[in-house]
């Protein structure tokens, strides 16, 4: 009767861990986007002979709506991209124009950096778009881990074949993420880190992406300032505002 009891108490663990998933991944993803929020960052690009930095601004409302300005260096300043819903626009002002990009733009490099178009407007959500299985716990530089491996859903229009993501157990901390291509094939890590109080929340302020084909080079992405829960409204995300804004 005991080792029965502990059969079914193991069962039904195994199946409350795999209902949570989604909530793991859902809570992460809040706790670094809130409901909305606006940011000051910086990108470094390092490759094995040269560095650039790139200084930009962003505004985001949910997964539906996002505004990234270039601040700096002064021949891409002033350059914008805007995604409302599923598309996404580029503007130009050096030559004025507003260029509307297809989908099948998305997995191509963002400003010459280890990003994508995808990774820079989120045009796929972690949270809808995906399934997620917890795997094996870990431990990522000393903190106590979920493994997440998040598959697309059938109808989702995602670039990755799958990601694996690695969650702090304690505050929800995103750690690492692994993105890999249909065939199952490594194509990018990104390294989370740097925690620090931004706006009365902890969040990692450094992201790494690093490609797997390319480990001496990466792009580093720190964040400067951060805001969440801002009253951003949804007028705010048009292709008029994305040409002034400031």
């Amino acid at each position: 009767m005991r080792r029965l009891f502990f059969c079914l108490l193991a069962v039904m663990t195994f199946q409350l861990s795999a209902q949570t998933a989604t909530e793991i991944i859902q809570k992460a993803n809040d706790k670094m986007q809130g409901e909305s929020n606006f940011a000051v960052m910086e990108m470094q690009i390092v490759r094995p002979t040269w560095t650039r930095e790139i200084s930009m601004k962003s505004w985001a409302r949910g997964t539906d709506y996002s505004l990234v300005l270039i601040t700096a260096p002064a021949r891409d300043k002033g350059a914008a991209f805007l995604k409302r819903d599923k598309e996404l626009w580029n503007w130009q002002p050096t030559i004025d124009r507003v260029i509307k990009m297809p989908p099948s733009m998305m997995m191509q490099s963002w400003m010459g950096s280890d990003f994508t178009n995808d990774d820079l407007v989120k045009e796929s959500s972690i949270v809808e778009d995906y399934t997620h299985e917890l795997m094996k716990d870990t431990t990522i530089r000393g903190y106590e881990a979920w493994k997440i491996v998040m598959t697309p859903k059938e109808e989702a229009a995602v670039v990755w074949g799958k990601i694996e993501a690695y969650i702090d157990q304690k505050d929800f901390l995103q750690l690492l993420f692994k993105y890999y291509d249909e065939d199952g094939y490594l194509i990018n890590t990104m390294v989370l880190s740097d925690m620090k109080e931004m706006d009365g929340r902890v969040v990692p302020t450094r992201m790494e992406m690093i490609p797997a084909e390319n480990p001496d080079q990466k792009t580093v992405v720190i964040y400067n300032s951060l805001e969440f829960n801002t009253d951003i409204k949804p007028e705010f995300f048009s292709i008029q505002n994305m040409k002034r804004i400031r």
